[in-house]
């Protein structure tokens, strides 16, 4: 297994880094299950937070802390850290690797991981960067569809929502189209819709994609619904976009009903209104494992880009 180093992007995997990486990830169920391990002892990761998060930011802490590593953490750096002062990310990256064995780094300009890898000698996993990519939030999403629909070939997903701000949902596709006979169906309103640059990349690879407008539609056809939300932060100013694609495609009981029972409802979360919480007990609603499934994809990462 060729030693995996910077996490930046979800095209710089192939199907059997993918493979490797779910393998090491299952392994870390059971690490998990035996109450921890040392196998990261004395190694420190550094946590760079530009934008909030809650899921992504504590499941990596918990992930370090679990492998018997030691976390340096700063949240809201844009505001906290020397970014404050003027400090270039290039920089920043340069002082916090000589203080930590891996950074990860969240940001809010696209393509701020690939800066930071640019420049930096220790591991940087990319935790979000902007409306770009999270290649680690698409891992574990591909790993829970593996988990609970059997399959990665032949399987048809919806993706539904912000699918022009949705860095989730752009890093999915890229990693879905690493697979066999996948259909893509992408519901959104049209100010939202998917960017061109993925509907290219997944011409160039021959993936199936349709752009649809009828949820209870789709949902009779697919395997997974990935459901994301409306991002007010991503719009700016441009309240009157927002307010025409909030709260138009909705995941409730109705939807449910024309969901076949092998299927699954998925979400990156934080959800606001565009999932019932009458959906929220239903075997179908997968987004709570989801998110669980992220500290074994990160616990998994931490050790493969450490290991000697």
């Amino acid at each position: 297994m060729d030693r995996l180093f910077h996490v930046v992007e979800a095209q710089q995997f192939d199907r059997s880094l993918l493979a490797d990486i779910f393998s090491v990830t299952k392994e870390m169920e059971e690490v998990v299950s035996r109450y921890g391990s040392n196998i990261l002892n004395r190694r420190i990761m550094a946590t760079l937070f530009y934008e909030p998060s809650t899921r992504t930011r504590l499941s990596f802490e918990s992930a370090m802390h679990r492998l018997g590593g030691e976390v340096m953490t700063t949240e809201s750096a844009q505001e906290f850290s020397s970014a404050a002062k003027g400090e270039t990310l290039e920089d920043t990256i340069r002082i916090v690797e000589g203080y930590a064995d891996v950074i990860v780094l969240r940001h809010f300009q696209s393509g701020a991981a690939r800066r930071a890898a640019d420049v930096a000698s220790v591991p940087i996993l990319n935790a979000g960067d902007g409306p770009g990519q999270h290649p680690t939030q698409a891992l574990l999403d591909v790993y829970t569809i593996q988990k609970e629909i059997g399959r990665l070939d032949g399987i048809s997903v919806a993706m539904v929502g912000d699918l022009a701000n949705g860095r989730t949902v752009r890093s999915l596709a890229y990693l879905l189209a690493k697979y066999d006979d996948v259909t893509l169906y992408f519901v959104a309103p049209d100010v939202v819709r998917m960017k061109e640059d993925i509907k290219d990349y997944l011409r160039r690879h021959r993936v199936r994609f349709q752009e649809e407008k009828d949820l209870l539609d789709v949902s009779r056809k697919v395997d997974v619904i990935y459901q994301t939300r409306i991002q007010r932060e991503r719009f700016g100013d441009r309240i009157e976009d927002y307010e025409q694609a909030r709260g138009r495609y909705v995941v409730d009981m109705q939807v449910m009903e024309a969901l076949s029972e092998q299927a699954r409802v998925m979400h990156p979360l934080p959800r606001v209104d565009e999932i019932a919480p009458e959906v929220d007990p239903d075997p179908r609603a997968a987004y709570f494992r989801q998110a669980h499934n992220g500290l074994y994809i990160r616990m998994a990462l931490l050790r493969m880009v450490l290991e000697a």
